[in-house]
């Protein structure tokens, strides 16, 4: 649980750590290379300690560094099998099932679990792992997986929402390792495919094509082990700059991947938010002069759903009416009830959210239903007047690493005590 005590502008210089969803597929990639693999940047996150927990209990040697790299060596692996226990708690395990077909031409991976931030199939995961040949199958709350050789072919990944990052990162590493090429359209273009496209090219893959709808493949006989540094955290780069937003404060943000930001800047600047970029620093300054907007959360490269809740907390700060849209994920608006708590102004109207904003928020007490919700709870409780009281922030810490002392070291004051068992 966090104590807030809002009021106090943000101030300073911030680091931002390595991005969660590049480090996720690529760590679960591991399991296809025989070989040493060494992982620069990758941030101490929960949701990445799961991943490495269920990489261990495959049989994969799993080393911390003194640097904080990871050193991983997948050779003495013969599991193909990822338990319920590990793969219930963060719905990115399923990212093991394309590399350990890939590897053991079988593969039984648990259902995932995970954010409940709406409807997530993972459907389009297994229609294209189909494509390249396997038989899938659903068995007593698993997936099951079987194919002794994988082909290239044409597939198609459009979803009723948009692509799939971890599907198309899972259809890709079982594709490297298939026999002829495999054309994915419909891919996801997110930053992170195409540093999982990075990796495994280092690796010795044969991939053209990531950051555009069309990725193509070329099988390759088998990955050698590499060296790979993963890129910053777009995500929480945004985060801390509407923090600073919202407190009207003035942090510069370093490691800040700039490039991969457009529509975030964007969206900064419709709410006339001053900030001056180069290609790996975001410098947010004061403004108390900011503007309602219409925001539409869409896939890369769109405003990122996981950014929605912290603009919408942003939102509620600033008088006239505002609207969010998320075509990603049109139910995951459990943050607004939240928010109304602490005195904003938010109605839901399908997949949108329409904002009245106040002048004021006001501390209450509150619960965070997911990651960004958890995050967007805190950025409320920055600007409210009084403590607040939020619970469930261990949700926070599966993609913010020590987000409160961050956020202590630019002025706030954010206390965490225990707030009892995960319930």
């Amino acid at each position: 649980m966090f104590w807030v005590e809002g009021g106090h502008p943000l101030q300073g210089t911030v680091h931002v750590d390595g991005s969660k969803n590049a480090s996720l597929p690529i760590l679960a990639a591991t399991l296809a290379i025989a070989g040493e693999v060494t992982l620069e940047q990758i941030p101490q996150l929960q949701d990445v300690a799961t991943m490495r927990q269920l990489l261990q209990s495959i049989g994969a040697a799993v080393e911390l560094l003194d640097d904080g790299s990871i050193r991983i060596n997948a050779h003495d692996v013969r599991s193909s099998v990822a338990s319920y226990e590990l793969v219930r708690q963060m719905r990115a395990s399923v990212c093991v099932l394309g590399p350990l077909l890939a590897r053991f031409g079988t593969a039984r991976v648990s259902l995932p679990g995970g954010c409940n931030i709406g409807h997530r199939p993972i459907d389009l995961h297994l229609r294209g792992l189909a494509a390249l040949g396997a038989d899938i199958r659903l068995e007593a709350g698993y997936i099951v997986a079987e194919g002794s050789q994988l082909y290239g072919a044409e597939l198609d990944l459009c979803g009723p929402h948009g692509p799939t990052v971890t599907g198309t990162c899972n259809i890709m590493i079982a594709a490297a390792l298939a026999k002829g090429r495999t054309r994915i359209r419909s891919a996801a273009k997110e930053p992170e495919v195409q540093d999982f496209a990075r990796f495994l090219n280092a690796a010795g893959a044969q991939i053209s094509g990531a950051g555009t709808s069309i990725v193509e493949i070329d099988g390759v006989d088998h990955l050698r082990g590499v060296r790979h540094a993963v890129i910053p955290d777009r995500i929480e780069a945004a985060t801390l700059a509407i923090a600073a937003a919202i407190t009207h404060g003035d942090v510069t943000i370093k490691n800040a991947p700039t490039t991969h930001l457009t529509s975030v800047l964007n969206a900064l600047d419709l709410i006339g938010i001053p900030f001056e970029v180069t290609p790996d620093t975001l410098h947010i300054r004061a403004s108390s002069r900011l503007r309602p907007a219409r925001l539409t959360a869409d896939p890369y490269p769109g405003l990122p759903t996981d950014c929605q809740a912290q603009f919408m907390a942003l939102l509620s700060t600033i008088p006239g009416e505002s609207r969010i849209t998320d075509t990603v994920f049109p139910e995951r608006f459990r943050h607004a009830a939240e928010l109304v708590r602490m005195g904003a102004d938010i109605r839901i109207q399908g997949n949108s959210a329409v904002i009245h904003g106040v002048t004021q928020l006001s501390a209450a007490p509150v619960m965070a239903s997911d990651l960004r919700a958890s995050a967007a709870l805190v950025l409320a409780a920055l600007a409210a007047e009084g403590h607040s009281e939020i619970r469930r922030v261990y949700h926070l810490d599966r993609g913010y690493h020590a987000f409160e002392q961050k956020l202590n070291q630019l002025g706030a004051r954010i206390q965490r005590v225990n707030d009892g068992p995960k319930i």
